[in-house]
């Protein structure tokens, strides 16, 4: 008998079928009998169906009908039918309605009517007395329609965080599969970052290597250079990057089976040394990843972590990072873990979260350390799995900038 990975066809359609039925196990847990979600990720998660994600993350074009006890019925964009027909995870198949402004034909009141209607008698005919839906980011206008048909309308997220939070086998087999592709794209990328190149030059030599090797898209436009590379979060630009820069680079990559990638190096371009404040600046980044990464392990509490993690000089606080680590699968997910300071403005923030580090689980910690004075700062990220012998570190392969490395690494 042929043996499939999780990786082929035939395999991916295995996992699918298995976060499908973890998904009606966290239904029940939560006793949640109806699931309707809009969110791509969301119905990719459940059915494996995929289809035009980033004009879905701004239109409300296809949206999912999922008994925990019943069928799964997909309401697709309209000539796109087609695309689900064959999963077996989807029981049906049918046309979704525009629930936008623009989709509606300018009447979005008429077109949720109609929705909430077409849902209600999907319950009537499922035979069940369900009088509840969870659902996630739907218009208020089809919000409102829902619950004029009589649902009481609860939160969709906790029942996906509980059930992508711990990773099937099949799942952690696709991340390595995506790890392996994003890590080769990045390396190409590397290869030609050369002086007078743009940031958007540079980064589009990621993007191609990554679609190339069927990623499905980035998440943000990460890369930032020079005197961009403080503070962070500035996406590429026309900038051109010149000879002895930082380079800071997030691949935030949703790739291979719609799974993410996420780890950060830095870089410095062209072949001069680093100077002593691009040194000092790493080190620093270095030290605090690595510190951070070793507090990760099962069992490890959550306000622990946050407690015992690295401590920040004053210098690097107000630009630091927002969190130590987060989860991740499909996309970011729970938890984040915060950092603990009574002199940043993030620290009336509803923390410390509940909970702990858990086999199986994928976490990221995050490294930002930059400096107002010289106006420069480094990015380093890893992607961590939970195992029960201890981390494997998914991301070790993708390779630092020994340039920039100080004597303590």
């Amino acid at each position: 008998m042929n043996q499939f990975t999780a990786t082929t066809d035939v395999g991916l359609e295995r996992l699918a079928a298995q976060r499908l039925q973890r998904l009606r196990d966290s239904m029940r847990e939560h006793n949640t009998p109806v699931l309707l979600v809009l969110d791509s990720v969301n119905i990719q998660y459940a059915t494996g169906a995929s289809n035009m994600t980033i004009f879905s993350t701004r239109t409300p074009a296809r949206y999912l009908l999922l008994f925990a006890e019943g069928p799964s019925i997909l309401y697709e964009y309209f000539g796109c039918e087609h695309l689900a027909q064959n999963l077996a995870t989807i029981d049906e198949v049918r046309p979704a309605r525009g629930l936008c402004f623009v989709s509606s034909g300018g009447d979005p009141g008429t077109q949720a009517a109609a929705f909430a209607a077409e849902i209600a008698n999907a319950v009537v005919d499922a035979g069940l007395p369900i009088d509840s839906l969870a659902v996630d980011r739907f218009p208020f206008s089809a919000t409102d329609a829902l619950r004029a048909q009589g649902f009481h309308l609860s939160d969709a997220d906790a029942v996906f965080s509980s059930a992508r939070r711990i990773k099937l086998a099949g799942e952690i087999e696709v991340m390595r599969e995506a790890m392996c592709r994003v890590i080769d794209a990045t390396e190409m990328m590397v290869e030609r970052i050369e002086p007078d190149s743009t940031e958007n030059e540079i980064w589009a030599e990621f993007i191609g290597p990554f679609i190339a090797t069927e990623g499905k898209y980035i998440a943000t436009r990460l890369l930032q250079s020079g005197e961009r590379s403080f503070p962070y979060f500035q996406e590429a630009g026309a900038r051109k990057v010149q000879a002895g820069e930082l380079i800071c680079f997030d691949t935030d990559a949703v790739g291979f089976a719609g799974y993410c990638v996420d780890f950060s190096r830095s870089y410095l371009c062209g072949d001069q040394p680093a100077t002593a404040v691009q040194q000092d600046l790493y080190s620093k980044a270095r030290e605090q990843l690595e510190h951070n990464v070793d507090l990760i392990r099962a069992g490890a509490v959550y306000h622990d972590i946050a407690q015992a993690a690295w401590p920040i000089p004053t210098a690097h606080q107000d630009s630091r990072y927002y969190c130590v680590g987060h989860g991740l699968g499909m996309s970011g997910e729970f938890p984040n873990i915060p950092h603990l300071s009574d002199n940043h403005p993030g620290a009336d923030m509803p923390y410390p979260i509940e909970g702990e580090v858990q086999v199986g689980m994928v976490l990221c910690i995050e490294s930002y350390i930059g400096c107002a004075r010289s106006g420069q700062g480094v990015k380093l990220e890893d992607q961590l799995l939970i195992t029960k012998s201890g981390v494997e570190r998914m991301s070790a392969s993708a390779p630092f900038d020994e340039r920039l490395m100080g004597r303590m690494f």
